[in-house]
């Protein structure tokens, strides 16, 4: 790629206007600290050309710069509509560098805060995917028991994980315990179902050129089925990981005493939207961030269907 595909793109612009804006007059009655999204947007931008500098591939350059071409527009609407112009009342919607001098403030609790919420996600998910993807290829290796299964299992993944959280809290000695509950229920049904229809829907001729080798049924299971029926699998695993963080936000809305959903709700109960939309931009952010390895995972695992 050329210095020019590189370093002189609609983003590099996009940052100029952005630190261009912070620097009109203010309209708030509270400072809006403008500084602090010039110095975001600095350290961005830096590693913009960074990244540029360093990438091979112009698909994946083209990506990167996308999105923080995105992030850039994003600032400079908040800021105008907020600190610029007042289109958004102040006390709803704090002005961005607000946001962010919040964020460096409370940035211990965000990441106590953080980590209670992924802790319960890693333990219902991974527990959800230990035992309803073994079960669905035992499910799904019988064909007839395998699309039973599918229906039923089509009728239970229905039910909101979140209904049962009442009998959670009456069963389950402490609330961390129950959200782990609602975690594994919110991942198994997705997931033993997209195993269930990977394994009924593998190639026969895989099968057979598995039995030609007189493969026993345990290889045939997991060195044949598994990887054959790995994409298939992988679509329940996104499914279950999507709604494993909305139904966690949800639960810790509910009852608990830590966590980004806890965040959100406690400070929106004292009418703190400072602190309620950095806590929305938080879980926005790892959401995005969890879900990009999680891509980058199955990528690797699935490396061979390139």
């Amino acid at each position: 790629m050329t210095f020019r595909n590189r370093f002189l793109r609609a983003t590099n612009l996009l940052f100029l206007i952005l630190a261009a804006v912070q620097f009109l007059p203010d309209r708030t009655v509270k400072p809006a600290e403008c500084l602090n999204v010039l110095w975001f947007a600095i350290g961005l931008e830096i590693l913009a050309l960074v990244v540029s500098a360093l990438i091979k591939k112009p698909e994946g350059l083209a990506l990167f710069l996308d999105i923080v071409g995105f992030v850039y527009v994003f600032l400079i609407l908040w800021t105008l509509a907020s600190a610029k112009l007042m289109w958004l009342k102040e006390t709803l919607f704090p002005p961005p560098g607000r946001v962010f001098a919040q964020f460096i403030t409370d940035f211990p609790k965000i990441m106590v805060n953080i980590q209670s919420s992924l802790s319960i996600i890693l333990q219902g998910y991974l527990l959800a995917a230990l035992f309803s993807i073994p079960l669905g290829l035992l499910l799904g290796w019988k064909a007839r028991v395998g699309n039973a299964a599918t229906y039923i299992s089509k009728f239970l993944s229905a039910i909101p994980p979140i209904v049962y959280i009442p009998y959670g809290i009456a069963l389950l000695p402490t609330f961390r315990s129950v959200s782990v509950m609602v975690i594994f229920l919110a991942t198994f049904w997705p997931v033993l179902a997209s195993t269930m229809s990977g394994v009924l829907n593998v190639e026969q001729k895989i099968i057979d050129s598995a039995r030609v080798l007189n493969v026993n049924p345990f290889t045939m299971l997991f060195s044949v089925i598994l990887p054959a029926s790995l994409p298939q699998i992988f679509i329940g695993c996104n499914q279950g990981l999507t709604v494993s963080f909305i139904l966690l936000t949800s639960a810790e809305m509910i009852g608990a005493r830590d966590g980004l959903g806890y965040y959100v709700k406690n400070y929106s109960d004292f009418g703190d939207y400072t602190r309620t939309i950095l806590g929305i931009i938080v879980i926005g952010v790892v959401v995005v961030a969890i879900s990009f390895l999680f891509n980058k995972l199955q990528q690797y695992l699935l490396r061979w269907k390139k």
